[in-house]
């Protein structure tokens, strides 16, 4: 069963919304609950972003399902309105073989160096480029900017590859935090991939993500929700929710 746990760690999607304004970043925590449609189990993700005494931010995610657990954690700048990773960290145990992937962003020499699976790796690094989590900030960022259709450099493992996303609408999305007015993004894949990813981002909270679908090639379908969360130490409440609804 590792696919639910690679599944959690796309919550590397976006939890970290709430977290931006239009000039800066704020301290957030968030945690979600996720399911498998076809099989009755549950689990659990924890989303924070923490300013460090020397200006630095830690974006940290952890999730489990089972007996697993994986853990990502990026350290960044935040310059002029840009996300530039330092670092990044990737860990799962539990369920399988246990995997690490470790990037170091060295923007003097322009390169990331690192590990993925047990093998050492050296990539140029372009400005732009990014992490599976510093990604997220850019995400929403470009969201509360209004595009409709937005791209990223990002290092996958030992590869620079490429995301792309775009808007395909708004709904009402219900949680256990409220409901809350939200735009509706897909992930844009190739022509012939079975993966299917949806994203709801609550409009009125800086874009916090608040639901996630994931489908992948074999039909399993995979979900994730908003339990709560705060934003600058303020807890994040969308709409009641009618008892006829």
């Amino acid at each position: 069963m590792r696919r639910p746990l690679r599944w959690l760690a796309a919550l590397g999607l976006s939890l970290c919304a709430g977290a931006l304004t239009a000039a800066e970043l704020t301290p957030f925590t968030a945690s979600y609950a996720a399911d498998m449609k076809k099989i009755p189990v549950n689990g659990e993700a924890i989303h924070t972003l923490t300013q460090n005494t020397d200006g630095t931010w830690n974006l940290s995610f952890t999730a489990g399902m089972f007996v697993a657990r994986l853990s990502e954690e990026s350290t960044l700048r935040f310059e002029e309105g840009n996300v530039v990773p330092l670092s990044y960290k990737y860990e799962r145990r539990g369920l399988g073989r246990g995997r690490e992937t470790t990037q170091i962003f060295d923007w003097a020499n322009k390169q990331v160096t690192g590990e993925y699976k047990g093998e050492a790796f050296t990539l140029s690094a372009e400005p732009g480029l990014l992490d599976k989590t510093t990604y997220q900030l850019a995400l929403q960022r470009d969201l509360m900017a209004g595009l409709m259709e937005m791209s990223y450099q990002v290092v996958d493992g030992d590869e620079i590859d490429q995301y792309n996303f775009k808007v395909v609408g708004e709904d009402r999305v219900t949680t256990r935090a409220g409901q809350f007015d939200a735009v509706k993004v897909e992930r844009v894949r190739d022509a012939d991939s079975k993966r299917q990813t949806t994203l709801w981002f609550a409009k009125d909270w800086n874009y916090l993500l608040v639901r996630l679908s994931q489908v992948e090639t074999d039909g399993q379908h995979y979900r994730i929700m908003l339990k709560e969360a705060t934003v600058g130490g303020e807890p994040v409440v969308g709409s009641v929710v009618s008892d006829q609804q």
